[in-house]
């Protein structure tokens, strides 16, 4: 297993590539992004669920450069918000088009939107739901980040909600994690955990057929 496959990650989003470069750097794998195929198509993500959207993006890029790809769509769900912000996650307060206005503008509208909720309510999860596809099958793995939902924004790590998603048994936001302790809780490592768990030995087996 000394080769190394190329293994194409679906995303531009430089804190999910600084993740999911760390949680692979072990295995027989060169991790490109969409920043390393500039001509990759966007496809909208129209979907109503978040393996669909990961599906979207994985046949897509796989469509366009053949190689093993893996794609995921992952979000924010607060069930007493009725599961928002859910598939809407990364645009919960509009299509602004700078990244980091973007989030920003998601969290102020959540602190916003969570004061109406009693505290013992504001319960969420995060979820990472991943495709794996390549010439003759698809693997979905899926991974969750339980926690609670504050107001005021903690901690300088991470992206997107991080700032506002407590895990009570720590007393920490994940934006107040460091990136190594983060990688070994979150939702996105609980999804690369499963992929990583599986990949080994469905390595084995394409490499023999």
């Amino acid at each position: 297993m000394s080769h190394k496959h190329r293994l194409l990650v679906c995303t531009h989003n430089p804190g999910k590539i600084r993740e999911i470069r760390s949680l692979l750097s072990d295995l027989p794998l060169e991790v490109l992004t969409a920043e390393d195929v500039p001509d990759l198509p966007e496809p909208v993500e129209d979907a109503k669920t978040f393996v669909e959207n990961a599906r979207i993006k994985a046949r897509s890029a796989f469509e366009h450069t053949g190689m093993w790809t893996l794609a995921d769509d992952s979000g924010l769900v607060v069930p007493a918000l009725g599961g928002d912000p859910g598939v809407d996650s990364a645009y919960y307060a509009g299509h602004h088009p700078d990244r980091v206005e973007r989030e920003r503008a998601n969290r102020h509208k959540l602190s916003q939107t969570i004061q109406s909720i009693p505290n013992e309510q504001r319960d969420a999860y995060f979820v990472c739901t991943l495709v794996f596809l390549w010439d003759g099958g698809e693997q979905v793995f899926e991974g969750r980040c339980e926690g609670q939902i504050i107001t005021e924004e903690r901690g300088q790590h991470g992206f997107g909600f991080d700032p506002l998603f407590l895990i009570p048994s720590l007393g920490k936001t994940l934006a107040e994690l460091e990136p190594e302790e983060k990688n070994s809780r979150s939702h996105r490592a609980n999804a690369l955990k499963a992929f990583r768990a599986w990949l080994p030995a469905w390595l084995e087996t394409s490499a023999s057929s």
